[in-house]
């Protein structure tokens, strides 16, 4: 399945991922990974309620990772992984994180 996940703060700040060599992560294995990272980075619920749904994880992921992360080539195989896990926790073929909106799109 061929697999795009793009991350964007903006017009201006826009990093697309095509997964076209690399498959996504199996769905158990990218929650996993969104999870580790969730934890790593301290990122606190969005919702009142406290529960974190994996829209949530990937949006606060990707906003506490900061827009270096994506951007600068040193950091290239973590933003990778963020894209493999994107695409396989959510199971759709091409994702926005639109961190600007803090929104999806598919």
């Amino acid at each position: 399945m061929r697999s795009q996940v793009t991350v964007t703060w903006g017009e201006n700040a826009s990093y697309r991922f095509d997964l076209d060599a690399v498959q996504p992560m199996p769905n158990d294995q990218a929650r996993a990974w969104l999870d580790g990272q969730f934890t790593a980075f301290e990122c606190e619920p969005i919702r009142l309620t406290g529960k974190v749904l994996t829209a949530d994880k990937v949006l606060s992921v990707a906003q506490a990772a900061g827009q270096e992360r994506f951007r600068d080539a040193a950091h290239r195989d973590w933003a990778e992984s963020f894209a493999r896990a994107t695409s396989g926790a959510l199971a759709k073929p091409t994702i926005t994180v639109d961190l600007a909106t803090m929104s999806l799109g598919y």
